[in-house]
């Protein structure tokens, strides 16, 4: 658990450096201060020498520090009389900050006429913070604007959702030309339903906090694949369906497995899937598919119920196993727009995202703010499928290579007993279906 510098034995996951109290309204701010870390047992960055100067005649705000120790994550908050301001107060900052820093002197630019207007205050305070690489901020962003031919994707860090630019998550850039993703801690569950077993994830890892889109894929993959739902207004916001397991991870061109031995066996992906393409354009190798232990994890987020509301009265039997009150504030499935009206009839290519896929996002998220855990598409995960869970630690399915990879969530396609949090599903690798897609995970070490 991450603690800063006034903390006691555990591991120091970041440390911050303050700017002393003084005038933004007018300028002045002539204070220096540092914490640093205490007692560690191994190299921490430390922030130190943190100063805060309003621009002449405007309000921009220039912050200045020093990274020492190691390369470090650095994020900025803004307090006044002791108190932070909100995090959606201070989102548009330029300069060496939200990424990952090396050490030197630095500066921050923050732009405090937009972010926070008509506030003038003399108590306003900078706070910097340097996390650790290995133990970084909650969420974090992949920035795909540059698109396919692109050969870098910067990666961003944030404190809190709210701390996401352009407005946070309601703006559709997060759901098209940004990865946005949030830091699931490791811990301990019970998996599956029925007679549940304990299992353990030892590592913390990011989650996407939606499925990946189209527009998403598209700006790492180009035209490689096309989805089968096309309404052009809704199409880029709306989950990436038609990949095979093959596709996201592997050997995209032959539709074939290209590694061999394949997961368990090797974490190696293939160079010219999306995977690949992530991995080599962020220079971050824990980007992958889910375990189906991790999709479980993320999807419940502390809950042990049927849907991962929480709501221990939501069943998915007798008259509530096809249309579900409980589901229709979760997810898209067959009986509240997945199919027309009728229930019967499937979801045409053209259609709006009425019906059909639902645009990322468009239903309630977990506690963990992860969103279409129920339904919308099944989300492929790595393993091998095995007939009886087995408890433990990090589990990775079976390692003897069988005839598909689990999928999870339900769909569109499928009655709501069909999307609980535990339900487990198994298509063949090469599957390309117009109810499959995936999210993405990013394990930390």
């Amino acid at each position: 658990m991450p603690v800063t510098n006034n903390g006691g034995g555990q591991r120091v996951a970041h440390t911050q450096g303050d700017a002393d109290e003084g005038n933004e309204h007018n300028g002045g701010r002539g204070g220096r201060g540092g914490l640093g870390a205490v007692g560690a047992a191994w190299a921490v960055p430390v922030v130190s020498e943190v100063t805060m100067t309003q621009c002449e005649n405007s309000r921009w705000v220039d912050i200045g520090y020093t990274l020492s120790g190691e390369e470090a994550i650095v994020t900025l908050s803004i307090e006044t009389n002791g108190v932070a301001i909100p995090d959606s107060a201070v989102t548009l900052l330029s300069g060496d900050v939200s990424t990952v820093v090396q050490p030197g002197t630095r500066s921050i630019e923050w732009n405090a006429g937009v972010d926070w207007p008509e506030h003038i205050t003399e108590t306003a305070k900078a706070r910097v913070t340097a996390w650790s690489v290995d133990a970084p901020p909650l969420y974090c962003a992949v920035d795909l604007t540059g698109g396919p031919s692109t050969n870098a994707y910067p990666v961003l860090y944030y404190t809190s959702a709210d701390a996401l630019p352009y407005g946070g998550l309601t703006n559709a850039i997060y759901k098209s030309s940004y990865l946005v993703m949030r830091k699931i801690p490791s811990g301990a569950f019970s998996m599956g339903e029925g007679t549940p077993v304990a299992v353990t994830l030892t590592k913390d890892f990011y989650a996407g906090v939606f499925g990946v889109t189209q527009g998403q894929w598209y700006n790492v993959m180009g035209g490689a694949r096309v989805a089968y739902f096309t309404d052009a207004a809704s199409r880029a916001y709306r989950p990436m369906e038609n990949v095979s397991y093959y596709d996201i991870r592997e050997n995209p061109d032959g539709n074939s497995s290209a590694i061999s031995p394949n997961w368990p066996q090797t974490n190696a992906v293939g160079a010219t899937s999306f995977m690949g393409q992530l991995q080599s354009k962020t220079g971050l190798a824990g980007f992958d598919l889910p375990t189906e232990a991790q999709w479980e994890y993320a999807c419940r987020a502390g809950t042990t119920t049927v849907f991962n509301d929480g709501d221990a009265s939501a069943n998915v039997s007798g008259t509530n196993q096809n249309a579900n009150a409980w589901l229709d504030a979760l997810g898209r499935y067959k009986y509240n727009g997945g199919y027309l009206a009728d229930g019967v009839t499937k979801a045409p290519a053209g259609c709006s995202p009425a019906n059909g896929t639902a645009i990322v996002g468009s239903y309630a998220p977990n506690t963990w703010g992860l969103y279409d855990m129920h339904g919308n598409v099944w989300e492929w995960c790595l393993d091998w499928p095995q007939e009886t869970l087995v408890s433990g630690s990090d589990p990775k399915g079976d390692s003897v290579p069988g005839s598909g990879r689990e999928v999870r969530g339900g769909s569109l396609t499928y009655a709501a007993w069909l999307c609980s949090s535990a339900i487990r599903f198994v298509y063949v690798p090469s599957r390309r279906a117009s109810d499959i897609g995936f999210r993405l995970v990013r394990t930390l070490p």
